[in-house]
């Protein structure tokens, strides 16, 4: 599970704000989390080494605030057309991993934020309060791959308020 974003510029960090609520939460063996930053080359070799990828990032795409987009962009050129402040490191990124012949399924949550972002260490009250669901989308996507037995799992492994 790989949390992209920039952290002191509020929204935009909602990639990173993501993965660390996760990474507190009990997770089945073999499920690991990163703070992927602003993303850039380093994130390679820990991508390479995974079967899938799950990908948290921000997007301004003109939609609601927090709505959430499951892609599965095998090139840069499938990605939201329009992503935040570290767009060309991390559409670099993925071609480059593509490239490199990694069979790992890559899946990317793209989250809406607004477009004007003011230096902040915090989300938008919006925002905030939808980060249990957005964690819920990953916890979904662990389940859909078998990273969890059951719903009952699901409970288990529940969002902390």
């Amino acid at each position: 599970i790989l949390g992209i974003g920039n952290v002191l510029m509020g929204d935009e960090g909602v990639g990173v704000h993501v993965v660390r609520r996760v990474q507190t939460m009990p997770l089945p063996a073999g499920v690991e989390c990163l703070d992927g930053g602003t993303g850039s080359f380093y994130l390679l070799e820990a991508m390479q080494q995974a079967r899938k990828i799950i990908l948290i990032d921000a997007t301004v795409d003109g939609r609601n605030p927090g709505s959430v987009r499951r892609l599965q962009p095998r090139f840069s050129t499938e990605y939201p057309r329009t992503l935040t402040a570290h767009d060309i490191g991390l559409k670099d990124l993925l071609d480059a991993f593509h490239l490199m012949g990694s069979p790992a399924e890559v899946v990317l949550l793209a989250i809406s934020i607004a477009p004007l972002q003011e230096l902040s260490m915090e989300l938008s009250p919006a925002l905030e309060a939808r980060l249990g669901d957005f964690v819920g989308h990953v916890l979904a996507e662990i389940a859909a791959d078998g990273g969890c037995s059951a719903a009952a799992d699901l409970k288990t492994i529940n969002m902390p308020a």
